[in-house]
Formats: structure tokens, C-alpha cells, sequence
């Protein structure tokens, strides 16, 4: 066997990237638990799911002209979803 081969690719310099994998899969497993034991046995994703939208709901309802076409402007350049009723906020 030969001590060291001059034709294998040159060792990288300093600063050089070198690629590498880490597995994390039983530290996200590990997490995953602990977030579903911290939430509890009563968290209902459906419930909170509920309240977001009533929140959002509440949020743009009632807005006067000027707001409304803010929120129509950020609805057109994607910024806010299109809500359920045309787009236009509840009033």
C-alpha cells in the first residue's frame, strides 16, 4: 500500500466548507413528545383552530374605508390570506 497518494483530491484549506450529516430524528422525537405533554390531555387542535379564526374574524371586522383598503392591498400582494366573504373584511 502506498503511503500516500498525490493524485487523491488536495485536503481543504482553511475556511473551506466540509459537508457533514447530523441525524436528529430521536432529539425531534424527544421534542415532539415534550411539547405534546407540556399542552396537555384537554388541548383540542380543532378548538384552537375555532379560535383563531373568531379572532381573525374580530380583527378585521369593522374597519372604515382607509383600513379596508389596506387590508385589500395586503390581501392583493399576498401578504394576508383571502378570507371566507369575497375577500372583504366582515363588517
Amino acid at each position: 500500500m502506498a503511503p500516500h497518494d498525490q493524485t487523491s483530491a488536495p485536503e481543504p484549506g482553511p475556511g473551506a466548507l466540509v459537508g457533514f450529516d447530523v441525524d436528529l430524528t430521536a432529539q425531534e422525537i424527544q421534542r415532539r413528545a415534550q411539547v405534546l405533554a407540556a399542552l396537555g390531555p384537554d388541548w383540542d387542535p380543532v378548538e384552537v383552530l375555532r379560535g383563531e379564526e373568531q379572532a381573525y374574524d374580530l380583527l378585521y371586522s369593522g374597519l372604515d374605508a382607509d383600513q379596508q383598503r389596506t387590508y385589500d392591498g395586503l390581501v392583493a400582494a399576498g401578504v394576508l390570506p383571502r378570507r371566507p366573504g369575497g375577500g372583504r373584511a366582515a363588517a
